[in-house]
């Protein structure tokens, strides 16, 4: 009779927490002291019935624990979600941007080409190295920007100048060369848009510029 009630208290452990064994009506009582006696009877019976529920618990708590690495594997796919997300967001942002330039660029009539060898435009220097009365060479300077001129009053002479130059240090290396092959006068003049100007207009910063060796 004791080992029977032993058996009872063991059954009743079992299943603590789903319904104990105060908590069973006289019928459940009258069965479950049944099986009491059964395993009584039969102790392997009751053996198997503890390690049944043993790996019962130990698949519960390893479900439990895959549950939780899930958790936090879907905790790491969302935070990766949002960050994929802010990601998509800022390259919309930039393809917003960008095509906004693009049609503005479009809308936007295209730049003139600029024709290096226009010099009727920005600061160009020559070389002068005359002025005459009574020689008018003015037929000469149609089609011919390295040779070229200009024609004051009647009493004025025309001052002929040859060469053309972005640079000004390039045009006063042709201006020693031409004073090295007998034109002593020959002597730098500026232009700006076509217009002549004074030296002083346009040389600004191109004495610091100058390149050394040069004299």
């Amino acid at each position: 009779m004791k080992k029977l009630h032993v058996l009872i208290i063991c059954l009743a452990l079992i299943f603590t927490g789903t319904t104990t064994f105060a908590q069973l009506s006289k019928k459940e009582k009258k069965e479950w002291k049944k099986k009491a006696k059964e395993y009584g009877k039969s102790p392997e019976s009751l053996k198997q019935l503890l390690d049944d529920k043993q790996t019962a618990d130990n698949q519960v708590a390893s479900l439990n624990n895959q549950v939780k690495q899930m958790q936090s594997t879907m905790s790491d796919k969302d935070a990766r979600i949002a960050e994929l997300e802010d990601q998509l967001n800022q390259t919309r942002g930039q393809l917003t941007a960008a095509n906004a330039q693009i049609s503005e660029l479009k809308a936007s009539p295209p730049a003139a080409a600029i024709n290096p060898m226009d010099f009727s435009k920005g600061v160009v220097f020559k070389v002068q190295i005359g002025a005459f009365k009574n020689k008018d060479l003015a037929k000469y300077f149609d089609n011919n920007p390295n040779f070229g001129g200009e024609a004051g009053k009647e009493t004025e002479p025309q001052k002929i100048t040859i060469g053309v130059f972005r640079d000004y240090w390039e045009a006063d290396t042709f201006k020693k060369y031409m004073r090295e092959m007998g034109v002593k006068d020959a002597w730098i003049v500026p232009y700006r848009d076509g217009q002549r100007v004074e030296i002083k207009d346009v040389l600004e910063g191109v004495v610091a510029d100058k390149p050394s060796g040069t004299n």
